[in-house]
């Protein structure tokens, strides 16, 4: 069985978030947006519905974290290079996003990672093909 990943991360003005993540080469889904959300493809089944907060809280019965002292998930997508790690998170900090952590250089696998305009924490890593089987 092939599932669907939806993502939802709360933002405070969708309209600067698809902007910020469409200038780092996202696609969105228009079917699936409005003024309060955005429906940005990582792949063909995995998907970050990024919502206002009035939105988000339509979903849920607690608190939005505070994603300026905490941390309630790491998003890790991959790349296709080492190369492609470090331009898409140049780029994403040029787009206004901050470093996060110092990357992680290991034998069979790079990676660094970024916080965007909301603070939510992506990393973006390669992994060896040759590592995985997938020469």
């Amino acid at each position: 069985m092939s599932r669907l990943i939806f993502v939802n991360l709360p933002v405070e003005n969708v309209a600067a978030s698809r902007a910020y993540f469409a200038g780092l080469g996202f696609e969105f889904n228009d079917q699936f947006c409005d003024e309060q959300t955005a429906c940005m493809a990582i792949s063909d089944s995995a998907w970050v519905m990024l919502l206002e907060h009035d939105r988000f809280r339509a979903f849920i019965e607690d608190d939005i974290c505070d994603t300026t002292t905490s941390r309630e998930v790491l998003t890790c997508i991959s790349a296709d290079s080492r190369q492609g790690v470090d331009t898409l998170v140049d780029a994403a900090i040029a787009a206004g996003g901050t470093k996060w952590m110092d990357p992680h250089d290991a034998d069979q696998m790079y990676s660094r990672a970024f916080r965007d305009l909301d603070n939510h924490v992506w990393e973006v890593m390669w992994m060896d093909p040759a590592a995985t089987g997938q020469q």
